[in-house]
C-alpha cells in the first residue's frame, strides 16, 4: 500500500466535498507546510520497512511463507479494527493532533521492539499491536487536513501527494544504505529507521494545528462505524458484483505486497527496494492522467484494465529474470504497472462507489468498500499467498517463483473474465 497501496492509506478526491465556489481563501502557508511534512513523514514510516519486511523475515529470520503472510496480515486485521477506534475514541473524545502524537510515539517504541524480536509468535503479536496504533493514523491525518482546509477538493491532493513522495524517499534511502557493501534489506535496520522517524513524527504532531474532535457529543453505532448502512446497495446486481469482485481480486493482490521484494532479492536484483519505488512514481503519473482515461473507458473498463494489469504484472514476474536485458525489463515493467494496478482499480472503485451511493450514505459506502477490500480481502490474501509460497518452496529452501507468480496471475485472470461478464452498470452521474 505504497507498495502497499495507497488505497489503504488515502481518501481520494472522490470522497472529498465538492469544489467550493471561486474566491475561497487560500490555505495558510504555515499550515500547508505543517500538513505536508505530516503527510511526508506518515508514509515515510510505513515505506521505510514494509516493502523490505518480507525479505528480512524470510532471509534474515528464516520465517516460512505462511508466517510471512501472517505478519503482513496484521495490517489488514488492524484495518478492520481501526474504524472502531477512530469512530468511538478519536472523533469524539480527544483533539486529533494529540491522538496522532501518542499513537506515533507509542508506535515508534513498538517498532523498535519489533526490530529486536526474532521469534515468530512474539513478532506477530507486537506487529499487530503496532498496526493497531498505526492504521487509525491514516484516517486521522486525512481528517485533520480536511478540518484545516477551506476547499479540500483543490487543496488536499497537493498535500496528500507528499505522502507518496515520502514513501518513495524512504525506499530510495533504504536502498542506498550499504553496510560492508551489502544491502540492508535483509536486516532489521529498516525497521529501526522507521521507529526513529515515527518518534520524530510523534513529537512533530504536537506542533500541528489544533483540531478538536469533530463528533463530540454525538451518538454512534457499530453499523454506522463499519459503513454497514451501505448494505442497502447490495440489492443492486451491479453493486453486488462489484463488491464480490473487489473482495476476490484483493486475494491475489497480496502476493505482490508481501513477496515482491523477497522475490527480487532472490533473483539478485540490485537495490530491489529502490527499484520498487518506480511503482509509486508511476502511481503519481497515472493519477494525473486518470480523468483522460475515465472519460473514454468508463467504470467497467477502467476496472477491467486494472485487473488485467495485475494479471500481466504476475506473468511478467513469472518469466522475468535479472540475468538478461529482456528479463530485467520484464521485472521493471511489472513494477511500473503499479500505477495502473492501483489507480485504475482502487481509485476507480472508490469513484464508482461515490457515484452509486445516495448522498446520505456515501461516507458509509466508502467505509464499507475499504472494510471488504483492505480489511477482509487483504487478510484472506495474506493467508493464501503465504501458503502458496510454501507450497512452491522445496525442502532445501529453493523457491519455484514461476509457479508462485502464475498462481495469482491465473486467479486474477479468472476474476477479471468473470467480472467482465457479470458486471453491467451504466451509472455515470452521482445519485443525489
Amino acid at each position: 500500500m505504497s507498495e502497499l497501496p495507497d488505497p489503504y492509506i488515502e481518501e481520494t478526491t472522490a470522497s472529498v466535498p465538492p469544489t467550493m465556489e471561486v474566491g475561497v481563501p487560500p490555505l495558510d502557508m504555515m499550515i500547508r507546510t505543517k500538513l505536508s511534512i505530516m503527510m511526508f513523514l506518515q508514509y515515510f514510516v510505513w515505506g521505510a520497512w514494509w516493502v523490505t519486511l518480507g525479505t528480512y523475515l524470510s532471509n534474515g529470520l528464516g520465517f516460512s511463507g505462511t508466517q510471512v503472510g501472517l505478519v503482513y496480515g496484521t495490517s489488514a486485521l488492524a484495518a478492520i479494527v481501526s474504524p472502531f477506534f477512530v469512530g468511538i475514541v478519536a472523533d469524539r473524545l480527544f483533539a486529533t493532533q494529540r491522538i496522532l502524537a501518542v499513537l506515533h510515539l507509542l508506535g515508534g517504541l513498538l517498532l523498535y521492539a519489533v526490530a529486536q524480536i526474532e521469534g515468530f509468535r512474539l513478532f506477530y503479536v507486537v506487529s499487530l499491536v503496532y498496526f493497531l496504533c498505526y492504521m487509525p493514523t491514516l484516517a486521522l491525518t486525512n481528517s485533520l487536513s480536511f478540518h484545516q482546509m477551506s476547499d479540500p477538493s483543490r487543496q488536499f491532493p497537493g498535500i496528500r501527494v507528499l505522502g507518496t513522495i515520502g514513501w518513495i524517499v524512504a525506499g530510495l534511502i533504504v536502498g542506498a544504505i550499504r553496510i560492508d557493501q551489502a544491502s540492508i534489506e535483509a536486516t532489521n535496520l529498516p525497521i529501526q529507521i522507521a521507529a526513529g522517524v515515527s518518534i520524530l513524527l510523534g513529537i512533530f504532531c504536537l506542533a500541528l494545528p489544533h483540531t478538536p474532535p469533530k463528533d463530540k457529543g454525538t451518538k454512534w453505532s457499530i453499523r454506522a462505524i463499519l459503513g454497514l448502512d451501505a448494505l442497502e446497495l447490495m440489492k443492486q446486481w451491479s453493486f453486488t458484483v462489484f463488491i464480490v469482485g473487489s473482495f476476490l481480486i484483493c486475494i491475489p493482490l497480496q502476493f505482490y505486497y508481501a513477496f515482491a521484494n523477497p522475490f527480487l532479492n532472490d533473483l539478485g536484483v540490485h537495490n530491489a527496494v529502490g527499484k520498487m519505488t518506480m511503482g509509486q512514481m508511476s502511481e503519481i503519473f497515472f493519477m494525473l492522467v486518470m480523468p483522460f482515461f475515465f472519460a473514454r473507458l468508463g467504470v467497467k473498463y477502467m476496472l477491467l484494465v486494472g485487473m488485467l494489469a495485475w494479471t500481466t504484472r504476475y506473468v511478467l514476474f513469472a518469466y522475468g529474470d535479472a540475468e538478461s536485458t529482456l528479463g530485467m525489463g520484464m521485472l521493471l515493467l511489472g513494477i511500473l504497472l503499479h500505477g495502473i494496478c492501483y489507480d485504475f482499480f482502487f481509485v476507480t472503485g472508490q469513484i464508482y462507489v461515490d457515484n452509486k451511493a445516495p448522498q446520505h450514505i456515501r461516507g458509509a459506502a466508502q467505509g464499507f468498500i475499504a472494510l471488504v477490500t483492505l480489511g477482509v480481502g487483504g487478510f484472506v490474501g495474506t493467508l493464501v499467498s503465504g501458503r502458496v509460497v510454501d507450497y512452491f518452496t522445496s525442502e532445501n529452501g529453493q523457491h519455484d517463483w514461476t509457479s508462485t507468480w502464475l498462481t495469482p496471475a491465473i486467479g486474477a485472470g479468472v476474476i477479471m473474465i468473470a467480472f467482465g461478464i457479470l458486471f453491467n452498470d451504466r451509472t455515470t452521474t452521482s445519485n443525489q
